[in-house]
């Protein structure tokens, strides 16, 4: 079955999720202080390639909350498996578990089957990073169906940088 994928400067959908350490996330809504937020997909604890990319986002967080983004981060896996992951990384930013096969496919994201009830016990979100601007419209996407191919982190953060610059009154591009 095939999803549709969400399109640049469309409303993010609103996405409530659950949070390690209690309450929820909503997905695309930005908080206070920053006007901006980003929302990584991550595969979930099975995959080396997202604890790499998870420990780089920690190390840049000062620099994209200083830029205004707030930043969030959200797996399949559920609460014990989100739990022991984040207990290597030990993230700064808030972090989302048990996103629905229906939420997934709501954002347009790949899903896939474990290859093995070693790998993981549920059907599981390939990368996708979101970018949702002051006025809840979908700056940047970027969705993967595999973990190697997902944007440089430093690279984003020089771009957002870029684009929230007011003189440089960059638009959202894709929307031909």
């Amino acid at each position: 079955m095939h999803n549709l994928k969400l399109s640049a400067d469309v409303d993010f959908p609103a996405i409530n999720v659950a949070m390690l350490g209690g309450g929820k996330i909503q997905l695309g809504r930005v908080e206070e202080n920053y006007p901006w937020q980003m929302v990584v997909v991550y595969r979930g604890k099975h995959c080396p390639l997202c604890t790499k990319y998870l420990r780089v986002l920690n190390t840049l967080l000062p620099r994209y909350h200083k830029e205004g983004v707030h930043v969030v981060a959200v797996s399949a896996d559920g609460l014990n498996k989100a739990q022991q992951h984040m207990k290597e990384i030990k993230p700064d930013f808030p972090i989302g578990y048990d996103l629905s096969i229906e939420q997934m496919r709501q954002l347009g994201l790949y899903i896939s089957h474990p290859r093995s009830p070693q790998e993981t016990d549920r059907p599981f979100a390939e990368p996708g990073i979101f970018v949702v601007n002051e006025t809840g419209r979908l700056q940047i996407v970027d969705i993967s169906n595999a973990p190697f191919a997902r944007p440089d982190l430093q690279t984003l953060l020089v771009g957002i940088e870029f684009i929230r610059n007011p003189e440089n009154n960059y638009p959202i591009r894709g929307t031909y």
